[in-house]
């Protein structure tokens, strides 16, 4: 998996400022594994906390961010569209 540099933070950082909400906080991991380290990412977005899919090596610690990225930025489109807040009406 490879990303365009910061496409997904670029994203974010644009949604979140287009919804008026405080820009998006990195928050880089670490886990010991045998002989090497995996790096992840969370992003902090409107008060949660949104982890990475993936980990990574740490030459490809922004793939870690982006994916973060991607992740939050599809949670905060889909919960700030208008059809979602329909869905959460009655059926009657």
């Amino acid at each position: 998996m490879s990303y365009n540099t910061n496409q997904w933070q670029n994203k974010l950082a644009d949604a979140c400022q287009s919804y008026q909400m405080p820009l998006p906080v990195y928050h880089v991991v670490s886990d010991r594994r045998g002989g090497r380290t995996a790096w992840s990412c969370r992003v902090e977005v409107g008060g949660e906390l949104i982890q990475a899919r993936f980990w990574f090596d740490g030459k490809n610690l922004e793939n870690a961010k982006e994916d973060a990225a991607e992740l939050a930025l599809s949670r905060l489109t889909s919960t700030r569209s208008p059809s979602s807040a329909t869905s959460r009406g009655s059926i009657w």
